[in-house]
């Protein structure tokens, strides 16, 4: 079990060091974002453990091109930052977990050996309703030709729909898959989002790919022109 420690704190990263390999990983440690990437790239990891906060490359840009070099290595990020917002960022960049410090050493090593259970996912298809495709591991999305650039939420939108097309979906489970399972804010954000998505993806085609269900909340279905 081979892992790779992105992480510039060098005494922490020996404490985490030492500890794993007490418990039989194999261990290598990367102290700047560029080193981490290249290790990643041309080594194989059972995990990378991958801080946030580094020099040179942040833990979100190394992540963000491991993805796009369809390295699906499985990838926990470990940092000091613990708003809700940077872990939707991270998930939404392609981490499969998370941990804010400090953290407990025994929940770091339930989280490792369940990634390792887990192994690394296949890379994930293109999501497709018409001439409408989502790229999850490219992080695209394009309307025939046209691509369409959408902001993270945006994006984690309409990938919630297209993975779940023609399927009526509500606010509260569009809040709770793309926003947060404990969200307790307005759920009309959702209405929001959804016109944001409508003003990119559909009335500039004159398509109408996501239909209000009255009642209920959304859907998304095949394109049809207007």
């Amino acid at each position: 079990m081979r892992l790779l420690i992105v992480e510039d704190e060098r005494e922490f990263a020996e404490t985490l060091r030492r500890g794993l390999v007490a418990e039989g990983f194999t261990v290598d440690v990367a102290h700047t974002g560029r080193d981490g990437l290249w290790r990643a790239t041309e080594h194989e990891y059972d995990v990378v453990v991958l801080d946030i906060m580094l020099p040179e490359l942040s833990g979100y840009e190394v992540l963000k091109r491991l993805r796009a070099a369809e390295n699906w290595t499985p990838v926990l990020m470990l940092t000091a930052k613990d708003g809700e917002y940077d872990e939707a960022d991270a998930f939404d960049l392609g981490a499969d977990d998370y941990l804010s410090k400090p953290f407990s050493f025994v929940v770091l090593i339930a989280r490792l050996r369940a990634l390792l259970r887990r192994g690394a996912p296949a890379r994930p298809a293109v999501l497709e309703a018409g001439d409408l495709r989502l790229d999850p591991s490219a992080r695209t999305v394009h309307r025939g030709q046209k691509r369409i650039e959408l902001t993270a939420r945006e994006f984690g939108l309409l990938e919630f729909l297209l993975r779940r097309a023609g399927t009526a979906l509500s606010k509260n489970e569009i809040l709770g898959h793309v926003w947060d399972a404990h969200y307790d804010g307005d759920e009309n954000v959702v209405e929001v989002y959804i016109g944001y998505l409508r003003r990119k993806i559909d009335a500039p085609f004159g398509t109408h790919t996501i239909e209000t269900v009255r009642g209920v909340g959304y859907r998304l279905v095949d394109v049809t022109r207007s």
